[in-house]
C-alpha cells in the first residue's frame, strides 16, 4: 500500500487539550504517511506551524516517536500566526511564502521607528491646535510613539484594514485631543506610504500577509500533489484564516486544531464572547463554513489519562458563557476525579511564590523518572525571573525562554550606565552603579578595579555630593591620595578614566552633534572601561548572547543613523532608552532538558508532564488591556480593530490548554507589591464549578499547604527542637568581652554616649564597627554643625587676640562661602542653610564685639588629654577638642561649646549624662590642652547658634556669676562619676547594656539596627502592660 491511496478526505480534525499536541500529531502523521518502503514519503509532506519553536518541537516529538531512529522529516514551516504584541512579525525570510519574488522586502524595524519619529515631529510642528502645549517634540518621546504607532500599523495590517476612513472615525463632538490625533493618524494615510516608496520597501504585516495570500492563491490555482497539513493555529490573524480555507479544501490538505472543546453544545457555540477560549475557534469555523460538530479527532485513540479528560470536561464548564452557569449544578458527567492531579497553592507573596514554583521544579528532578519534565507557564515575567533565581538554591540554571529586555541584560544595563556617568557628571549614583557593574574593569584585573572603586566610595563618594565631574573627582583623589598614599593606585585608575571618557566628553560638548559620532565614542568609551588585563574589551562586551543582541541593536542603529542626522546630546540618553524599548534577547541555546520556563505563548503546543500555571491573578493573567495612545476603545471598534476581550479570550485558550497536563499546579502571591490581589477569574470560576457539581475542592488546598510548609521549613535557620525560643530571640544584647579587651582612651563625647547607650561603645570601639554615611547623602544637621565649626575656626585663627576688625562681618562671610563651597550650590543648602548661617555671622560678632575686652587669647578646635591613674585595672585616658578656649585678662579660663541643635539640660549635666564640658574643665586644669597651661576654669558656657528666630544664645553651666571654685565642683563630679563608670566596667561580668536608662537615652544612635532595639523594646512594653 502506498501512501496516495492511504490519505483520507481533506477535512479539519482537532486534538484535545489533555492529549499532547505535537506527540498525538506526530502519531497521526506517521500512522497516515509513513511506508518503510518509501523513505522519502515523509519528506514530501508540508506542515505548516504557528512558530519556529512549534517547528522545533514537532522534531523532537518525531525523534521521541521514532526513538531517536534516523528518518527524513516532513518539511515544516512557520506561518507566524502569533499574537503580533508578544513577539516580532516573522518575516519568513526562509520559508516557502518567501519564493514569491515580486513581493518587496520588509522595511527594517529601526529604520521604521525612527522614521515615523521624524513624521510625528514634523506633524507636530503642523499642528495649529493650542492643546499641544510643545510642539518641538524631543526626539526619545517621538521614538516612543513611534513604537505604538507602529504597533497599530501591525495590528491595522494584520487586520488587512485600509486608512481610508480615518477622517470619519472622530466626529466633531469628540474631545478636541482626539481631533489632534486624527492629525497624527493622517501620517499613515499621507506621508508614510511615500516614505516607504521611497525605501522600496512594505511594512513587515503587510508584507507576511501578501506573501500568505500569494502562496494560498497558488495552491488554489494549482493544488499540490503531496499532502499539507496546518497543525496548531487558530487562525487570529485574517490571512492566516484565508490560508487554512484553502488547505482545507485542497485535495491532501488538513487543518489541525488545537484543543477544540466537544462539550460545549450547537446552542452554545452562538453565545461564546470574544473573552472565551473558544470564541477564535468559533470565527474560524464560521470563516471556513464548517459545523463544529463536524470536526473529527486526529487520531481514533487516546493516549491521556481517564482524569485528565474530566479535568478537562470541568475546565470547558467552568468557563462557559455567564449566562449559562447557573446550571453548574445540573452537570452531572464530570466524575471526581476530575481534581485528580491538580494542586492549588496560594502563597502570602511573590518571593513565596516564586521559593514554591522552584521546589515543585526540583521535585521533579527527584521523584519523576527520567523522562518525567516541568514547565512554569506564566506572563509575570518577573515573577519568571525569580523562579530562575531560586532554581539556582540547587544550581540548576533554568532561563526565562520569554526573554529578557536588552536594556536589562547585563550588556544592556552596562551600556546605558556608561551613558548616564558622563551625563550626570560622575554623580556618585551613577558613578559607582556604571563601575561597580560585572563588566567594568578599566583595563585592570575586575577584582582589583572593583577594590579601587570601593576605596574611592568610602574616600570620597559617601556623605554630601563634591562638585560634580569626572575631572573634578580625578582631581580630589589626587588630593586625598596626597595624604592616604593607599589610595594613589585609585586615583591612578580614575585618572585613566578621565583619559579614555574625553573623547566622548569632547563629542558631547558641541550642542549640535551628529548621531553616529555620539554612537561612535559612546561605543569606544563602554569597550575601553570594560577592558581588563587580560581581554580586551570587544571581546568582554561583545561575545555573549546579550552582547551579541546588544551589537545588533547598534549595527541597526548605526545604519539607520542617517535618518537622525544630527541632534541635541542631551537627548542622547533618553534615545538610546527609547529605542531600546521593545527589544527582547531570548535564550539562543537549549537550556535545562527537563525544566522550562514559558510565557503562555512560547507554551503553546509544547510537551510537558508537569505544568505550573503561575502568577494566577487579576491583572497579571489576565493582563488588563493596554491603553492605546492613539485610538479609543469606541475608535477602535468603529475602525474594525478586535476589541481587548479578543487578548483575554487568547489567554483564556492557553490556561485551558495547559489544564489538561497530567500534573497541574496552580499558583497565586495573595499580595502583590505590598497590596492584597484577587485570584485570577479563571482559577475562580474553576473552583465555583466544581463546588457546584459537588467535588471536594478542599483537597486542592491541602495538598497545596503542603509545599508551603516545605518552602517554609527549607527557609528556617535552625531544625525546631535546636530553635531558640521566642523570648530569648528578643531579649536586649548584653555583651561581656573581657576586660582586656575593653577601651582605655575615649573622648568626652563618647563618654557621653557610655553613660547614655554602653552598647554603642562595645560596637565602635571593640567590635571596631564605623558606620558608613549615605551615598550622596543629602546635608544633615550634623553636616551643618560642622560646617559652622569649620567656619569659626578658620575666621577665629585669623584673630586670636585683640579687636575685630572693621569689615569683620563680610570677612566671616567670605570664609562662610569659601567652607561652604562643596555643597553650596545645592538648593536645600543656599535656600535654608546659607540665610541661617548669614543670622549666625551676624550674632557672632556682635557677641565678639562684646566680649573681646575681657579676652586675653582664644584657642579653637584645640585638642586635649587627661590620664585617670590609680584605678583597679589600669589608668584611663580622655581626650577631647574643645570648640573654643578663652584665656581670660583675669588668667582663668572660659570653655565654650557650640551647639547648632539642641543643648543638655541641667537635669542630664548634674545626673553626668552630658559629662562634655566638665570634662573638658578636668582636663584644662589638669593642663591637658596643647600650648595652653594650666588654669582655673571659671565659665563652661553652651552657644546655642541655630539661626534661627534667636540667632545665637548663651547658656552657663551652674550659676551665671559661677567662680571657679564652683567649675571646679562640677568637673570633679563629673570625674568622680566616670571614675564610678571605668569601675563598674573593668568588672568582666558588666555588660554593655544597649540604653539601660530610656529617660537619658540618646536621640539617635548609629548601632540601634544591630541592637535589634525594635524587636525587644516592643517585647518589653508588651511585659509591663501584662503587669
Amino acid at each position: 500500500m502506498n501512501s496516495e491511496t492511504r490519505v483520507k478526505s481533506p477535512s479539519i480534525y482537532s486534538i484535545p487539550a489533555d492529549e499532547h499536541f505535537l506527540d498525538v500529531l506526530t502519531q497521526g502523521i506517521m500512522d497516515r504517511y509513513f511506508d518503510e518502503k518509501d523513505p522519502f514519503g515523509l519528506a514530501q509532506i508540508l506542515v505548516l506551524l504557528p512558530t519556529r519553536r512549534s517547528c522545533r518541537a514537532l522534531q523532537d516529538a518525531f525523534l521521541r516517536h521514532t526513538d531517536g531512529r534516523s528518518i527524513l522529516l516532513p518539511r515544516m514551516v512557520p506561518i507566524g500566526d502569533i499574537d503580533e504584541d508578544q513577539l516580532q512579525i516573522d518575516t519568513l525570510a526562509t520559508d516557502i511564502f518567501s519564493e514569491e519574488n515580486n513581493v518587496l522586502p520588509a522595511v527594517n524595524d529601526m529604520q521604521r521607528r525612527l522614521m515615523l519619529s521624524q513624521l510625528i515631529q514634523q506633524q507636530a510642528q503642523k499642528t495649529t491646535d493650542n492643546i499641544l502645549e510643545d510642539k518641538n517634540f524631543p526626539t526619545d518621546r517621538a521614538i516612543r510613539l513611534a513604537f505604538e504607532l507602529s504597533s497599530l500599523l501591525d495590528q491595522v495590517q494584520n487586520e488587512r484594514l485600509g486608512f481610508e476612513n480615518l477622517a470619519k472615525l472622530v466626529p466633531d463632538d469628540y474631545a478636541s485631543h482626539w481631533q489632534i490625533t486624527l492629525q497624527f493618524l493622517n501620517i499613515l494615510t499621507e506621508e508614510w506610504p511615500k516614505r516607504l516608496v521611497k525605501e522600496k520597501a512594505i511594512d513587515p504585516a503587510h508584507r507576511r500577509n501578501m506573501l500568505i495570500q500569494a502562496r494560498a492563491k497558488k495552491w488554489q490555482n494549482h493544488p499540490p500533489k503531496s499532502p499539507i497539513i496546518a497543525a496548531g493555529s487558530t487562525g487570529s490573524i485574517p490571512a492566516t484564516a484565508d490560508l487554512l480555507s484553502i488547505v482545507a479544501k485542497l485535495p491532501k490538505g488538513s487543518v489541525v486544531l488545537p484543543g477544540l472543546d466537544r462539550e460545549i453544545s450547537p446552542d452554545m457555540w452562538s453565545l461564546l464572547e470574544a473573552s472565551h477560549p473558544q470564541f477564535g475557534f468559533r470565527q474560524l469555523l464560521l470563516h471556513l463554513d464548517f459545523e463544529p460538530t463536524k470536526v473529527k479527532d486526529w487520531i481514533e485513540t487516546s493516549s491521556s489519562e481517564s482524569y485528565q479528560k474530566e479535568r478537562v470536561k470541568l475546565v470547558s464548564a467552568a468557563l462557559r458563557p455567564a449566562i449559562t452557569t447557573s446550571n453548574w449544578s445540573k452537570i452531572k458527567n464530570i466524575k471526581s476525579s476530575a481534581l485528580t492531579g491538580l494542586t492549588r497553592i496560594d502563597c502570602v507573596d511573590a518571593d513565596e511564590e516564586a521559593g514554591v514554583i522552584a521546589l515543585i521544579m526540583r521535585n521533579i528532578l527527584t521523584e519523576g523518572n527520567t523522562n518525567s519534565n516541568a514547565a512554569l507557564v506564566t506572563p509575570d515575567r518577573e515573577l519568571a525571573r525569580r523562579v530562575a533565581s531560586a532554581l539556582t538554591r540547587w544550581d540548576l540554571k533554568v532561563d526565562d525562554s520569554g526573554g529578557v529586555p536588552l536594556a536589562n541584560t547585563p550588556e544592556g544595563t552596562y551600556f546605558r550606565l556608561i551613558i548616564k556617568l558622563i551625563f550626570q557628571e560622575a554623580a556618585p549614583l551613577p558613578f559607582l552603579s556604571a563601575l561597580k557593574h560585572p563588566l567594568a574593569a578599566g583595563g585592570l584585573a575586575p577584582a582589583i578595579f572593583r577594590k579601587h572603586i570601593r576605596d574611592l566610595e568610602i574616600a570620597l563618594l559617601r556623605g554630601p555630593r563634591r562638585k560634580p565631574s569626572l575631572v573634578a573627582l580625578a582631581n580630589y583623589s589626587k588630593q586625598w591620595a596626597n595624604t592616604n598614599p593607599e589610595l594613589s593606585d585609585a586615583a591612578d585608575a580614575l585618572q585613566n578614566l578621565v583619559q579614555y571618557a574625553e573623547p566622548f566628553i569632547k563629542v558631547l560638548s558641541k550642542p549640535n552633534q551628529n548621531v553616529s559620532k555620539i554612537i561612535y565614542e559612546h561605543i569606544q568609551f563602554a569597550e575601553n572601561i570594560a577592558k581588563t588585563d587580560v581581554l580586551s574589551g570587544p571581546e568582554r562586551l561583545w561575545s555573549s548572547n546579550s552582547g551579541e543582541s546588544l551589537a545588533n541593536f547598534i549595527i541597526d542603529f548605526i545604519e539607520s543613523s542617517e535618518i537622525l542626522g544630527n541632534i541635541n546630546p542631551a537627548h542622547y540618553p533618553l534615545l538610546i532608552d527609547a529605542l531600546m524599548h521593545g527589544y527582547t534577547v531570548r535564550p539562543k541555546y537549549g537550556g535545562h532538558p527537563r525544566l522550562a520556563i514559558l510565557s503562555p505563548l512560547e507554551a503553546r503546543l509544547q510537551h510537558y508532564n508537569t505544568i505550573i500555571l503561575g502568577g494566577l491573578n487579576e491583572g497579571t493573567w489576565p493582563s488588563p488591556p493596554s491603553a492605546d495612545p492613539w485610538m479609543s476603545r469606541p475608535m477602535r471598534a468603529n475602525f474594525g480593530l478586535p476589541q481587548p476581550e479578543r487578548k483575554i479570550g487568547l489567554s483564556a485558550h492557553d490556561f485551558s490548554q495547559a489544564m489538561g497536563a497530567e500534573t497541574v499546579y496552580l499558583t497565586r502571591a495573595e499580595r502583590v507589591n505590598g497590596s492584597p490581589s484577587v485570584a485570577a477569574r479563571w482559577l475562580t470560576r474553576v473552583e465555583f464549578a466544581a463546588k457546584s457539581i459537588g467535588l471536594n475542592t478542599q483537597e486542592l488546598e491541602k495538598k497545596g499547604k503542603k509545599w508551603l510548609e516545605w518552602q517554609r521549613g527549607l527557609n528556617l535557620a535552625l531544625p525546631k527542637e535546636k530553635s531558640l525560643s521566642l523570648d530569648s530571640e528578643k531579649r536586649p544584647p548584653r555583651p561581656k568581652p573581657p576586660v582586656e579587651a575593653r577601651p582605655r582612651r575615649l573622648s568626652v563625647t563618647d563618654i557621653e554616649q557610655w553613660m547614655r547607650d554602653p552598647y554603642s561603645i562595645y560596637a565602635r570601639h571593640i567590635l571596631k564597627l564605623t558606620p558608613l554615611k549615605p551615598i550622596d547623602e543629602e546635608p544633615n544637621r550634623a553636616d551643618f554643625g560642622s560646617l559652622i565649626h569649620a567656619t569659626l575656626e578658620k575666621f577665629l585663627s585669623r584673630h586670636p587676640s585683640g579687636s575685630l576688625p572693621p569689615n569683620s562681618y563680610e570677612e566671616l562671610i567670605s570664609t562662610g562661602k569659601e567652607v561652604f563651597s562643596p555643597i553650596i550650590e545645592m538648593p536645600a543648602v543656599w535656600a535654608f542653610w546659607w540665610p541661617r548661617f548669614e543670622r549666625i555671622a551676624g550674632w557672632i560678632v556682635k557677641t565678639e564685639l562684646l566680649n573681646r575686652k575681657n579676652i586675653k587669647r582664644i584657642f579653637t578646635e584645640i585638642k586635649g588629654s587627661h590620664i585617670i591613674r590609680n584605678l583597679p585595672h589600669a589608668n584611663f585616658e580622655i581626650v577631647a577638642k574643645a570648640d573654643r578656649i578663652e584665656q581670660l585678662n583675669d588668667g582663668t579660663l572660659k570653655i565654650i561649646d557650640y551647639k547648632t541643635g539642641s543643648i543638655p539640660n541641667d537635669k542630664e549635666i548634674t545626673a553626668g549624662f552630658s559629662p562634655q564640658l566638665p570634662l573638658e574643665a578636668v582636663i584644662a586644669i589638669n593642663g591637658g590642652f596643647h600650648d595652653l597651661p594650666s588654669a582655673k576654669v571659671s565659665k563652661l558656657e553652651f552657644w546655642k547658634i541655630t539661626g534661627g528666630q534667636a540667632e545665637g544664645e548663651i547658656h552657663s553651666i551652674g550659676s551665671n556669676e559661677a567662680s571657679y571654685f564652683e567649675t571646679e565642683k562640677i568637673g570633679e563630679k563629673a570625674q568622680n562619676g566616670l571614675i564610678e563608670l571605668i569601675t563598674a566596667f573593668d568588672n568582666p561580668e558588666t555588660p554593655y547594656e544597649s540604653r539601660p536608662r530610656v529617660d537619658f537615652a540618646p536621640a539617635y544612635s548609629d548601632y540601634e539596627h544591630l541592637a535589634r532595639i525594635k524587636e525587644w523594646s516592643i517585647i518589653s512594653l508588651d511585659s509591663k502592660d501584662q503587669q
